[in-house]
């Protein structure tokens, strides 16, 4: 067992050793944060009586439009020591920015190394990223720093491309995979349809990302079953978001994801605003620790899951997470990636050819979301509508939906149904088929 690891300690040694890391957190952001220097003034917050995780009551949340509306403004240190810069999809249409110096790279790097481990991987293990390193996307290089700092090998292929992942484990033979869990249905089918024997392959692990692979009792879900049904291998989800900056991976043994206490606080409130009682599912709210260019005080993810705090079976003592209960309003999970309807808005409403559209988002038979996007043509142009809306897609939010183009006034029926005063361009159909 690591004993000198802070998720091994007593509760009561973690919730002494993160107060006073909070402590030291808000004496950076008093000092170096535009954003919270105003937000301190404007609410008379005196930071010294701040001593207990219990008193993050006293302040405001931050809001993901606020960081949208002040991007800037949440800089704590000079643009020359950015040495990486990030983006997230975006939930009013624009993504917001995010800068790394050196240290954050380094503080991502650490964090990844533990989730890794916290998986059961180790030095000499090797890993085959499918997953994008470009496109400003953090994921991917947070991936690649970890398994570096841990000493595993890394295969960096990236996202998509069965044909391409077969060939690279069987030149390779890697035995963990890092992907998006649907995508491991894809493969399997590939294999199937081209004689692969990936049953003895040399993949003995998955490490799902962006979507979830277990139910609140910590049993397989849909997808999670579909897979192991037909592949017998470990599975182990993880969460995680680029705001937290900071990865809650599950175990060996399945029961949630393991926080690291140097790295994030995390609260879960319910409607009120208020911290509900653990155990209960409510908002994740997080606090960042040990970020130099960007940390975020109380941070509201939109994400719902609970806190489970009695130790694991690892013999961890680290609070965990359940797997994520649902979606905040109408958060979309669209192939591991995070969004609201506004960024996808935002493509359409500036894409010349389409008059009108509609998105419908429902579960598929495998437990994850589907999004088509019905569109309406103002003209017809002279090359491949669905294909350059998909591009345009990709390169605005990383994934693209289903793209249907219909009669304009079929579209404009369902815009506005009898009755209604307000356009309807959204319609959730989860759980309600």
């Amino acid at each position: 067992m690591i004993t000198n690891d802070i998720e091994y300690q007593s509760t009561e040694e973690i919730k002494a050793y993160q107060e006073g890391l909070l402590h030291e957190a808000l004496a950076y952001l008093q000092a170096h944060s535009p954003y919270y220097q105003r937000m301190f003034e404007s609410y008379g917050i005196n930071i010294d009586k701040i001593r207990h995780i219990e008193d993050l009551v006293k302040i405001p949340f931050t809001e993901k439009k606020d960081l949208q509306l002040f991007n800037d403004e949440f800089l704590c240190c000079p643009k020359a020591k950015i040495i990486d810069y990030i983006t997230t999809s975006g939930t009013l249409g624009d993504p917001v920015t995010f800068g790394c110096t050196e240290k954050d790279l380094q503080r991502l790097a650490y964090n990844e190394k533990k989730s890794f481990e916290c998986a059961g991987v180790k030095p000499g293990n090797v890993v085959q990223l499918m997953t994008t390193l470009d496109k400003r996307f953090m994921a991917g290089l947070a991936y690649f720093l970890g398994l570096r700092e841990l000493g595993a090998g890394v295969i960096r292929v990236g996202n998509g491309i069965p044909e391409l992942q077969w060939d690279t484990i069987r030149r390779i033979k890697p035995d963990t995979i890092m992907c998006v869990p649907s995508f491991i249905l894809k493969l399997i089918q590939y294999a199937e349809e081209h004689g692969i024997d990936y049953q003895n392959s040399s993949i003995r692990r998955i490490i799902g990302i962006g979507e979830g692979l277990r139910e609140q009792n910590f049993n397989l879900n849909l997808l999670g079953r579909k897979i192991k049904e037909k592949w017998d291998v470990q599975l182990f989800a993880t969460y995680s978001s680029t705001e937290m900056g900071a990865t809650f991976s599950e175990c060996e043994l399945g029961q949630g994801g393991h926080v690291h206490p140097e790295l994030i606080i995390v609260e879960i409130i319910g409607e009120d605003g208020l911290p509900v009682p653990d155990g209960q599912p409510g908002e994740i709210v997080v606090t960042t620790l040990g970020v130099e260019a960007m940390p975020l005080l109380r941070f509201r993810t939109g994400d719902i899951a609970a806190k489970i705090v009695e130790q694991c079976p690892c013999g961890r003592h680290s609070y965990r997470l359940t797997p994520l209960v649902g979606r905040k309003n109408n958060m979309i999970k669209l192939k591991g990636t995070t969004l609201y309807p506004p960024a996808i808005n935002d493509v359409l409403d500036n894409t010349d050819y389409v008059e009108n559209y509609v998105i419908e988002v429902r579960q598929n038979e495998a437990g994850t979301d589907d999004v088509v996007v019905k569109i309406g043509l103002k003209y017809e142009p002279d090359f491949d509508v669905v294909k350059t809306l998909k591009d345009s897609f990709r390169s605005r939010i990383r994934v693209a939906p289903d793209i249907e183009v219909l009669a304009v006034e079929e579209i404009h029926r369902i815009n506005f149904p009898a009755k209604t005063r307000k356009p309807i361009k959204f319609i959730d159909l989860r759980n309600k088929e």
